[in-house]
């Protein structure tokens, strides 16, 4: 019990660490949420290394055979580093995102550049946080030039995704973006017709939305956003 306490402040720090890093300094207050205790199964929040052993943890084991993944040729040569997955292990909602950019490949770490900023903010505004919810984007690696990943790319990672899903067992998925709604539900839709609306994957309920990197292009969509995450946190059962 005295180690699970000393796993969670780790995470909590490098949680911390991560907001500062992307330029937060304030988080809004949130109404208790509803039964949903701090993690107990032993998993590090954060994906980022730590510098002690991970022993048996199961993302931990993921996270290295992730690191040594070479299934896309191109991806491994050009890639700084992986980008897996962070957040809290046992977190109800994920964010599902499409792959890293220059920033990601840099850190190591899902949506810590500009779009990563945006993200917090959205999740301020739903008074969470990042330490609050699992992070991960459909490609571990960072595609060059931030182009588009492939079909086989996505099929290539895609098992590692489902394995975080699986180890995470959020209640609720948000996509973020038309390549990770695609993706994760199989369709061919357009993000706008996905979107405003829950969807089911396995047996978690999905809501699609744009990415922030699309609002920071097309800020008269935010609005269609705040009604998506709206509509999530009344289904969470959190107020915002």
């Amino acid at each position: 019990m005295a180690q699970d306490g000393r796993r969670w402040q780790r995470a909590a720090k490098q949680a911390l660490e991560s907001l500062q890093a992307a330029g937060v300094t304030q988080l809004a207050k949130r109404n208790p949420p509803s039964a949903h205790p701090p993690p107990t199964t032993g998993h590090r929040a954060n994906g980022g290394s730590s510098p002690e052993g991970s022993g048996d943890d199961p993302l931990d084991l993921l996270r290295n055979e992730v690191a040594c993944c070479t299934r896309c040729p191109e991806l491994a040569r050009t890639r700084t580093q992986t980008v897996f997955g962070v957040g809290n292990p046992d977190a109800r909602l994920c964010f599902l995102g499409e792959a890293p950019g220059a920033e990601e490949d840099r850190q190591g770490e899902p949506f810590v550049g500009a779009a990563g900023q945006l993200l917090n903010r959205i999740l301020a505004a739903c008074h969470m946080c990042r330490a609050e919810v699992y992070i991960v984007n459909i490609l571990q690696c960072r595609p060059p030039g931030n182009r588009n990943p492939t079909e086989e790319e996505a099929a290539n990672c895609r098992g590692f995704v489902d394995r975080q899903l699986e180890l995470v067992r959020p209640e609720w998925i948000c996509c973020l973006g038309a390549v990770a709604a695609r993706n994760l539900l199989l369709t061919k839709q357009p993000i706008g017709r996905l979107r405003g609306r829950f969807h089911t994957y396995q047996d978690m309920q999905v809501m699609c939305t744009y990415h922030p990197a699309y609002l920071l292009r097309n800020p008269g969509a935010k609005k269609l956003v705040w009604e998506d995450m709206q509509m999530l946190m009344k289904a969470m059962d959190i107020s915002i």
